[in-house]
């Protein structure tokens, strides 16, 4: 297991954008074979939810939960490592904890749910906080 490093949370009002990042060096050092890159988030009160996730391996596009379709955008900078997650129009009920997360298996992006148990990388947070 590899820490990642999250940043870019903070305070934002209802409407407008944010976009986290998340450092993956570490993790891609260690890496020998394909692996999912996730976005997780922990509302007050509420399990871990899988929001969005990019398969290495994958022939498709990126998986997003129902909750952020359309509004949230995950990518990648594969010459830096880094994982990003453009987060516009957001709400009051996006206020959370975020995480990202890494997972190396073949096929992973083929999952159909995004489960924080399957996850065995993670970086430590960075808190969201919209405003009305």
């Amino acid at each position: 297991q590899v820490r990642l490093v999250e940043s870019g949370g903070g305070a934002v009002e209802a409407g407008g954008s944010l976009r986290l990042t998340c450092s993956t060096t570490e993790f891609i050092k260690v890496s020998g074979g394909d692996y999912c890159l996730a976005w997780f988030r922990q509302r007050p009160g509420k399990e871990r939810e899988g929001i969005a996730r990019l398969g290495s391996g994958s022939p498709w596009g990126p998986y997003y939960s129902d909750s952020v379709k359309g509004k949230f955008t995950i990518s990648q900078d594969a010459a830096k490592n880094l994982l990003y997650l453009q987060m516009d129009d957001v709400k009051p009920e996006d206020t959370a904890m975020y995480y990202c997360a890494a997972w190396e298996r073949w096929g992973c992006w083929t999952m159909t749910q995004l489960r924080a148990s399957d996850y065995d990388n993670w970086g430590q947070g960075t808190q969201v906080t919209v405003s009305s």
